[in-house]
């Protein structure tokens, strides 16, 4: 059967390799750069706390549950001035403030994967941070590692086919924390890593011409692109407790 599980850091895909990862008891980091794991991250930089829902379930019920507001499209959202799922969109008016963030990949993958050990997020702008976090905790609980790289969703599929598109970004993202690992790697892990080095000094260009870079500029959100693509901007490292995201110390 197919396991990366002999290794100390691996690498698994989207809400199956999410599920895998719980299953194995690992330290698990969330990817999604465009724009889940951005947007936590930039969130809790303002002072935000965010709870994770999967879209399919009734995310307004549960906002409703536990007095957070439920966070709309970013269309919708932005006509009404409040945060969306663009990173960009939180500041210091929403400290301390309680939202429900749905995404059908790194909210869903979060949601999936939120029993293990420690779930954390990760992204390029605090991939040296959320590294050198996981393997403190992995030095703490002597579990392994898994980078979740959670890709996107393709549109339109038909009966029988997969649903999940690996994105470049979240490889990208998920190789600038592997790089920082100093654990055994598996083959796949190593892949990653040496795709991150071999682009390192194109990051910008290479996720803002990517499809995902693409389709957020065709919809008019060229700043979160630029946002999203900076690396080792951001010293926070978001942990999932309770149900929610807060600061890991």
């Amino acid at each position: 059967m197919f396991s990366q599980s002999p290794y100390e850091c691996k690498i698994e895909w989207g809400r199956r390799g999410a599920r895998e990862a719980a299953e194995r008891g690992d330290i698990v980091v969330i990817v999604d750069v465009l724009s889940f794991s951005s947007t936590v991250v930039s969130a809790l930089s303002a002072g935000a706390i965010i709870f994770p829902y999967p879209p399919e379930l009734d995310g307004i019920k549960y906002a409703e549950s536990i007095g957070a507001e439920y966070i709309l499209g970013r269309a919708e959202a932005a006509r009404g001035g409040r945060p969306t799922l663009s990173p960009v969109t939180f500041n210091e008016e929403h400290r301390n403030n309680q939202y429900v963030l749905s995404s059908l990949n790194g909210a869903y993958c979060s949601w999936i994967a939120s029993k293990v050990p420690a779930l954390l997020i990760g992204s390029l702008l605090n991939a040296s941070a959320v590294a050198a976090t996981a393997e403190r905790i992995q030095q703490e609980t002597g579990t392994g590692i898994t980078v979740v790289p959670c890709g996107e969703m393709w549109d339109g599929t038909h009966e029988n086919e997969d649903r999940l598109r690996p994105s470049v970004e979240d490889y990208l993202g998920a190789g600038a924390i592997l790089a920082k690992l100093n654990g055994e790697k598996s083959p796949e892990a190593e892949v990653c890593t040496g795709a991150f080095n071999s682009s390192v000094n194109r990051l910008k260009d290479l996720i803002w011409d990517c499809g995902s870079g693409r389709e957020l500029r065709e919809r008019g959100y060229e700043t979160d692109v630029r946002y999203c693509s900076q690396l080792n901007v951001n010293n926070i490292v978001p942990i999932m407790k309770e149900g929610r995201f807060i600061m890991c110390k």
